[in-house]
C-alpha cells in the first residue's frame, strides 16, 4: 500500500529533472550579443549558440553598418548594404 505513493512521486521527480535536462539541450532563438567598446567605435557580435553570424558597427561619427557572412569561411564579411564591398583579409606573416 505504502509503495504505490512512493513509486508515483520518484516517477514524478524522475519526468521533472528529466524535463529540466531537456530544456537546457534545445537552441534558443534569442541570439547571444557580447558589446565591446574599441577606439571610436562600438562593435556588437551576433552569435546564436557559438556561430557568429553578424557584427554591427557604431562608429562614433557616422551611420552604423553590418557586416553579415558572405560564405562558410570564418573571416569572410561584407557590408550588409554594400554587398559587393568586399572587406580585406590579408595573411602577412605565417609561420
Amino acid at each position: 500500500m505504502h509503495t504505490f505513493p512512493r513509486l508515483l512521486l520518484a516517477s514524478l521527480l524522475a519526468l521533472g529533472a528529466f524535463g529540466a535536462f531537456a530544456q537546457q539541450d534545445t537552441p534558443s532563438g534569442e541570439p547571444d550579443v557580447t558589446i565591446r567598446e574599441e577606439d571610436d567605435k562600438t562593435i556588437e557580435e551576433y552569435r546564436v549558440n557559438g556561430f557568429l553570424y553578424a557584427i554591427k558597427v557604431t562608429p562614433k561619427f557616422g551611420k552604423p553598418y553590418f557586416l553579415v557572412r558572405a560564405d562558410g569561411n570564418d573571416a569572410n564579411f561584407v557590408r550588409s548594404d554594400e554587398p559587393t564591398m568586399r572587406i580585406p583579409a590579408w595573411k602577412i606573416f605565417e609561420w
